[in-house]
């Protein structure tokens, strides 16, 4: 089966509960036209480059989907008419990636707002700033 990755962004007024809801009900579509869910990524309430329909934040959620191109149509036609959807992309890839570098929780319940990456040993570009000295 075909491999794709949906991306939508949900309005900043939803809660977790009804992002979750959301994601059920776009994997219920996928399932009935005989495709599969992979894996679901909640990305967290993150700040929009630019307001969007009036909203300057939004719930990101991806989607990793195994499915033929009908049962992703008829997702992408189902997202069209939610009004809880301000944004979306559809993208088939080759394959999927375990885990991306945005993961923050598989639902939005589990979703820890003070959970960030641990930065590791900072790169030489980190350093450079220590390094320079202005002269006034």
């Amino acid at each position: 089966m075909p491999l794709y990755e949906t991306v939508f962004i949900t309005r900043q007024d939803l809660t977790a509960d009804d992002v979750d809801a959301l994601s059920a009900k776009f994997s219920k579509i996928i399932a009935d036209g005989n495709g599969k869910v992979v894996s679901k990524e909640y990305w967290g309430l993150r700040t929009l480059p630019y307001k969007v329909k009036k909203n300057s934040r939004g719930h990101y959620v991806l989607l990793n989907i195994s499915a033929d191109y009908p049962a992703v149509a008829e997702l992408n036609r189902v997202i069209g008419y939610s009004e809880d959807v301000i944004r979306t992309a559809t993208f088939s890839v080759e394959s999927h990636q375990e885990e991306s570098e945005l993961f923050l929780s598989t639902t939005a319940k589990d979703y820890k707002p003070n959970k960030a990456p641990v930065k590791k040993e900072p790169s030489k570009f980190d350093l450079v700033p220590d390094q320079v000295q202005f002269e006034v």
